[in-house]
């Protein structure tokens, strides 16, 4: 029987069981034997990371012609305009080739936790939160995406990953499905 296990990444926690520098992993949370993160999730992002402990799901979760959608919640530096979410609709050219078309959307501000460390608040600049959703996973793809709409991204969290969500999962909580 397939074990899937859907955790809330906290920041500063990698996406992996070992590190020889003393970092957290995903060790310090999970004591599961013959379980994988499906994906990656940047020490400095935050969110949903779906492991198994079957191959066939982790690849079609991961492999770009899946088009498995993950959502995001990105909050950015300044407010971004019609015309500027218009250009992730479409798709963007990266230093890595062009991107899929996301869909994107200016959202209130979410109900999530506290960030550890919070994130850098500067008077001068407003912030705002945007709703990302793709169909491929590239290593700092939104990050990459929002600086290159001019508005960088500030905090990063993964809402969900095909039909999982984070609903109901605090920070380095993680419950089976």
């Amino acid at each position: 029987m397939t074990r899937i296990l859907l955790f809330n990444k906290p920041m500063n926690v990698l996406s992996q069981f070992t590190d020889g520098d003393g970092r957290k992993t995903l060790k310090d949370f999970i004591d599961i034997p013959s379980i994988y993160p499906a994906g990656r999730l940047d020490r400095d992002s935050e969110g949903l990371l779906v492991l198994t402990d079957n191959g066939r799901l982790q690849a079609r979760l991961t492999s770009p012609r899946a088009r498995t959608p993950k959502a995001y919640l990105a909050q950015v530096e300044g407010l971004p305009s019609e015309e500027t979410l218009q250009r992730l609709r479409t798709g963007l050219t990266l230093k890595d080739g062009p991107t899929r078309p996301a869909k994107a959307r200016l959202i209130p501000d979410p109900d999530l936790w506290p960030r550890d460390p919070p994130i850098r608040v500067r008077k001068s600049i407003p912030d705002s939160w945007l709703e990302l959703t793709l169909t491929e996973g590239r290593n700092r793809q939104v990050r990459r995406m929002t600086a290159a709409i001019g508005h960088p991204t500030l905090r990063l969290v993964r809402w969900s990953v095909g039909e999982w969500t984070l609903d109901g999962l605090a920070p380095g909580e993680w419950r089976e499905v």
